[in-house]
């Protein structure tokens, strides 16, 4: 437990000292956040909408959460490349230490992106009508927080190139993002693209958030933490595998 937890510390202190990254991270959701919101805003509200920053707050929050997670990754290669994860793989933990270690302090510290993205909702004009959930809503953004740490760490196992990981990872993960209900709601779609949604990951984390903080659970409770409590299971399990098989 104490190599979890140095390594978990060692995470959180490195994002801690990058500024840089700390802004950087913050820029894309506020500028997704002030232009949708406020530009697509009017429009949501004639369509019988009601907010559009009050829909839209929650699924900026869990974009900031998955992406500052998934890159949480590309730290392995770093490592790799600088012969830092040679001496981490070598002292005497195991590896499954390791990962768990990595994977906490990379969800903790997107955790705390989505905590400033909250901050900045609140600011723009999201408001939280249901306050005793918001432990629940702390729960899904740290479940969407590890489920993609995970994937970072799955990706980035197998891979040496950074720029090949920066390309995988967007591959996957803006698809993810754009075809949940993270920015647009499911009603009215075509039923193909319902069927897209359900099978997200991203939509249950992003209704789990917004069930909690405002308009209710399209799936259900139960539901949302189910298949993402499974889906970060699964994608632990073969991050840890991954991981084990790094040559050094």
């Amino acid at each position: 437990m104490s190599a979890i937890y140095i390594l978990w510390l060692r995470q959180l202190k490195r994002y801690l000292r990058s500024r840089s990254r700390i802004v950087g991270s913050l820029g894309q959701p506020v500028l997704f956040l002030l232009a949708l919101g406020f530009g697509f805003g009017p429009i949501f509200a004639k369509a019988g909408g009601g907010s559009y920053i009050q829909f839209l707050a929650p699924g900026i929050i869990a974009m900031a959460i998955l992406f500052t997670a998934v890159f949480t990754g590309i730290e392995i290669i770093w490592d790799r490349q600088f012969g830092f994860l040679k001496e981490t793989l070598v002292a005497p933990v195991s590896r499954l230490q390791i990962v768990l270690g990595r994977t906490l302090g990379g969800a903790t510290v997107a955790l705390l992106q989505g905590a400033f993205i909250f901050v900045v909702c609140v600011v723009a004009g999201f408001r939280v009508e249901r306050v005793r959930l918001v432990p629940v809503a702390l729960a899904f953004m740290f479940l969407i927080a590890v489920l993609f740490t995970a994937i970072g760490t799955s990706i980035a196992s197998v891979l040496e190139d950074m720029q090949g990981f920066q390309l995988i990872m967007n591959f996957i993960v803006l698809p993810l993002f754009f075809f949940s209900d993270a920015l647009f709601p499911m009603r009215g779609l075509p039923k193909f693209l319902r069927a897209v949604l359900r099978v997200n990951p991203v939509t249950y984390g992003v209704d789990g958030i917004r069930g909690a903080l405002s308009h209710g659970f399209h799936f259900g409770l139960g539901t949302d933490f189910a298949v993402l409590g499974i889906l970060t299971a699964i994608l632990l399990a073969i991050g840890s595998y991954l991981f084990s098989r790094i040559q050094l």
